[in-house]
């Protein structure tokens, strides 16, 4: 899955909790989110107005981003609310680590909970 795609996907999966996502389709929509966040900050360094703007692309990002974080976790064979864990003060620096290991392990290969495993054309 290329870079394009992989944004198509999430944006077309916007609040679509279901199912699986592949490392590239994760990867490449955090790398697409990081980017809008620093160019749209940067803009709005420059220009005051323009920190509204950047609020409102984090809020637009701000579910696809859950969304595609809970369809990787799926994919591994994980519950989406495992990326809650995050979110636990002083535990969450341990369970973030931990979940970043498992958004870079490889998917299951054979059929989960979740769905049937993710076939790309080559």
């Amino acid at each position: 899955m290329n870079f394009q795609n992989s944004i198509k996907i999430c944006f077309q999966k916007f609040a679509d909790f279901n199912g699986r996502a592949s490392r590239s389709e994760f990867w490449y929509f955090y790398l697409f989110a990081i980017l809008v966040y620093f160019i749209t900050i940067f803009i709005a360094i420059q220009i005051p107005f323009f920190f509204a703007i950047a609020i409102l692309f984090a809020l637009i990002l701000f579910v696809p981003a859950l969304a595609v974080t809970a369809r990787r976790l799926h994919d591994t064979g994980k519950s989406g609310w495992w990326q809650l864990t995050a979110y636990i003060p002083y535990v969450g620096i341990i369970a973030s680590i931990i979940l970043i290991v498992v958004w870079c392990t490889e998917g299951e290969k054979k059929k989960n909970k979740y769905g049937k495993p993710i076939k790309f054309k080559r």
